[in-house]
C-alpha cells in the first residue's frame, strides 16, 4: 500500500480512537484512562512487532534513534493525556478538530527541525485547518 492508504487509515483509526475515547473516559480519571489505554497499545503493538520482525534488531538501534524514539514517545504520552483530559471536559466533535491541529504544528516543525521545503500550499492547507478548526470548535451549537 502506498502511503496515501496508510494515512487514510490512520486518520480512520483516529477518529473512531476519538468517540471510542470519550465513551471510555466518562466518570473516571481522564490520566487513569489514558493509562489503561497506553497499556492496550504497548501490549498491542509489541504483539505486531514479536509478529513481523526481528526483535533483535532492536539491538541495533543508534544512541540517536533511542533518544528521538524516547522523546517521541514522552510527546506522545503528554498529548494524550491532554486529550483525554480535553475530551472528558468537551465534546468529541469539538475537541478532535482542535487537536487536528497537530498538522499544523507538524507543518512547521517539519520546516524549522526537518529543513524540508514549505510551500504555498503548506501554509493555505495549514491556514485551512485552522480555520476549519475554529469553526468547528467555536461555532455555535
Amino acid at each position: 500500500m502506498s502511503w496515501i492508504a496508510w494515512a487514510l487509515l490512520s486518520a480512520f483509526f483516529a477518529g473512531l480512537t476519538a468517540v471510542l475515547a470519550k465513551l471510555g473516559v466518562a466518570g473516571v480519571d481522564s490520566n487513569l484512562a489514558t493509562a489503561v489505554r497506553t497499556t492496550v497499545v504497548l501490549v498491542f503493538t509489541w504483539g505486531i512487532a514479536f509478529a513481523t520482525t526481528r526483535t533483535a534488531d532492536i539491538l541495533e538501534f543508534p544512541r540517536k534513534t533511542w533518544l528521538f524514539l524516547a522523546l517521541s514517545g514522552i510527546a506522545t504520552g503528554l498529548s494524550w493525556l491532554c486529550y483525554f483530559r480535553a475530551l472528558q471536559l468537551g465534546e468529541a466533535s469539538r475537541v478532535a478538530p482542535v487537536d487536528k491541529l497537530s498538522v499544523v504544528f507538524a507543518i512547521v516543525f517539519a520546516g524549522v527541525i526537518l529543513k524540508e521545503r514549505l510551500t504555498w500550499q503548506h501554509g493555505l492547507g495549514g491556514l485551512l485547518i485552522v480555520a476549519g478548526a475554529m469553526v468547528l470548535a467555536w461555532g455555535r451549537k
